[in-house]
């Protein structure tokens, strides 16, 4: 089992085999944190590095986005 703790959101992920779960404390603020919760996880469990920087900022963009569009 591989334990991710990802630096944004207090999003910790648990990852065996293809198979996962995932917690994020501050992502629950976010009104698409279902979705974007899913995503990081099937990411994660299909091999990508969600630890990158660059990954990292796409869920950075993508919440700023998301919180930024509601009115």
């Amino acid at each position: 089992m591989k334990n991710i703790n990802l630096p944004c959101y207090g999003i910790s992920l648990n990852v065996e085999r293809g198979a996962g779960r995932i917690i994020s404390s501050a992502l629950e603020k976010c009104e698409a944190h279902d979705a974007i919760e899913s995503m990081i996880l099937a990411h994660a469990c299909a091999g990508i590095d969600i630890e990158s920087p660059a990954y990292l900022e796409g869920i950075e963009t993508t919440v700023d986005a998301i919180a930024n569009n509601l009115d």
